[in-house]
């Protein structure tokens, strides 16, 4: 099983959401605060300050290994607008999964 994260603009949160549930997995939506390498957006004018942090989201979700790169390009088609800063997509092996109700390995 893979773990697929997702940080993208929440702007295009929801898009890549709906785009992740037409493969029929569960996902996990979290709002985030994230700092990328880019410039930063100024607030307040000339005597204001640099936006320390962009509202961004994390969009989780575990999937067996044959549809990984399937959902990879879903977010990644639903996320892209070409512009600097669309966020990154990381993917790790899952080891082992339990379920908190049945106190049972999966």
């Amino acid at each position: 099983m893979k773990r697929i994260e997702a940080v993208v603009q929440n702007e295009v949160a929801k898009k890549v959401v709906d785009a992740i549930r037409k493969h029929e997995v569960g996902v996990t939506l979290i709002e985030a605060l994230g700092k990328g390498e880019g410039e930063r957006p100024w607030i307040g004018g000339e005597k204001g300050h640099p936006i320390e942090f962009n509202t961004t989201d994390v969009i989780v979700t575990v999937v067996d290994d044959d549809v990984m790169e399937s959902i990879v390009s879903t977010i990644m088609e639903a996320a892209h607008t070409g512009s600097k800063g669309d966020g990154m997509v990381f993917v790790t092996n899952v080891e082992n999964v339990y379920d908190i109700t049945t106190k049972s390995k999966i």
